[in-house]
């Protein structure tokens, strides 16, 4: 796969102001992939993200939130303990999820005594864990099977939770939980879903899944997250951008503060029935499924980089967006270069940061792609403007090491080496953090980054 990500791009990107929040989602269905690419809590960095978001639990027909999988809670257990090495970072529980086809919200949502069921069983459930918060996954009200009027309903499910979360952080004398929820990102889909004012308000942050847009369920191809309008949509198709999308989160008054920006980590793919391979060009379902994921519709970032080294990689122009093809298969993807014009997209609109869909499709472990563990993600943190991760052990303590004693007494952060520019410290919690910067660059301490000397 091509190297898109240039010199000129690394320089922007360590310029870019910082949003607050990088929320990322591991799916429990990821542990059944074959060999390498099986995901656990155990793959999980934890100073990757600043939140981490459990896929999948659900509600049972008592109105209970209840897990899915058979080792879900040992999974937590795990996930919780990531808290151990990074303090700061936080977790969520995220419901949803089908059964049948149709969502458990819709019954659980009917009547005030079943939400309130629903709503103490969640609280319950969250602190036994050791959970931080819960993320809704409704996809979505008022679709699939949902009446009209669960637009309302959901009104309420998320103004009786943000009240009871309070009560309880009160009453406990705890730090008070949090409640996120992931959107949609289609106009017609938002307007039949979401009361947005009413349910701002209660959300610490919102989760717009601008993902999606295209995919083999059309019959020509398309980009699964374009940043803007492509002069091939029409209709309803000029709506199929992040663009569009958010500003009309905007529009509707959302806080701009609380949208996070999805980012996903997969491409959706398509079977070209003619020797057309533009965007646009004619296609007749999926290309064959990836051979971990084993989903026909959609490849891993770390499938794609298996799969198409011997592709040819373009980039739209207009959409700021890469696909690769090669026989009959193509596939519109990120990679780092769209990442870059992501963050910047989403720090001029100042939103509050950016989600992840998902952990397990990057290349988690730095198997397939030749640049290292979750190089998505690893970017899309760098690019968002926050310092680097701690990477190497802390130097023991029981002896003199001059730079294992540079953090004792100093606050959490970084500082400049004055011994050797390219590298720099970092302090946390006492400890000793020694960081390299990229070849060619050096720390500057007026910036806390690494830039050209």
């Amino acid at each position: 796969m091509a190297k898109l990500l240039t010199a000129l791009g690394i320089l922007l990107t360590l310029h870019i102001a910082s949003s607050n929040k990088l929320v990322c989602h591991m799916t429990n269905w990821a542990q059944y992939r074959p060999s390498i690419a099986k995901f656990t809590a155990d793959n999980i960095d934890p100073f990757l993200c600043t939140h981490v978001i459990y896929a999948l639990s659900t509600i049972n027909s008592f109105n209970q939130i209840t897990p899915i999988e058979w080792n879900d809670e040992q999974q937590f257990i795990r996930l919780n303990n990531l808290k151990n090495a990074n303090p700061a970072l936080k977790t969520l529980l995220s419901v949803g999820g089908t059964t049948n086809g149709i969502s458990p919200f819709i019954a659980m949502v009917a009547r005030p005594e079943s939400r309130a069921s629903f709503i103490k069983s969640a609280i319950s459930y969250l602190r036994t864990h050791n959970f931080d918060g819960l993320n809704l996954a409704w996809e979505y009200p008022g679709h699939n099977g949902s009446p009209s009027n669960d637009k309302e309903r959901f009104t309420l499910l998320v103004t009786e939770m943000s009240k009871a979360f309070e009560d309880d952080a009160r009453d406990n004398r705890k730090t008070q939980l949090l409640l996120s929820a992931n959107v949609a990102s289609l106009v017609p889909t938002i307007i039949r879903a979401y009361e947005v004012e009413k349910i701002a308000v209660h959300l610490d942050f919102i989760n717009v899944m601008t993902y999606d847009f295209h995919g083999h369920w059309e019959t020509a191809t398309g980009h699964n997250s374009p940043l803007y309008q492509s002069s091939e949509d029409s209709g309803s198709h000029i709506h199929h951008n992040i663009n569009s999308s958010v500003s009309y989160w905007l529009a509707l008054k959302a806080p701009a503060e609380k949208l996070l920006l999805g980012f996903p980590t997969y491409g959706r793919t398509y079977h070209l029935s003619t020797a057309a391979t533009a965007l646009g060009a004619p296609a007749n379902g999926p290309a064959v499924a990836g051979p971990y994921t084993r989903t026909a519709g959609f490849w891993s970032y770390y499938e794609i980089c298996d799969i198409t080294t011997s592709a040819t990689d373009e980039w739209i122009p207009e959409q700021e967006v890469p696909y690769s093809h090669f026989g009959s298969s193509w596939v519109g993807y990120d990679n780092m270069r769209s990442y870059s014009s992501k963050v910047q997209w989403m720090t001029a609109n100042n939103l509050g940061g950016a989600h992840v869909w998902t952990l397990d499709m990057d290349d988690f472990s730095g198997s397939f792609c030749s640049a290292g563990a979750y190089p998505l993600i690893n970017h899309l943190r760098m690019s968002m403007g926050f310092p680097p991760k701690p990477t190497t052990t802390p130097a023991p303590t029981t002896t003199r090491d001059p730079i294992a004693e540079f953090c004792r007494g100093r606050p959490d952060g970084l500082y400049e080496n004055l011994a050797d520019k390219t590298t720099y410290f970092q302090c946390f919690q006492g400890n000793t953090y020694l960081h390299r910067c990229q070849p060619g660059l050096i720390y500057w301490d007026s910036c806390k980054c690494c830039n050209w000397p």
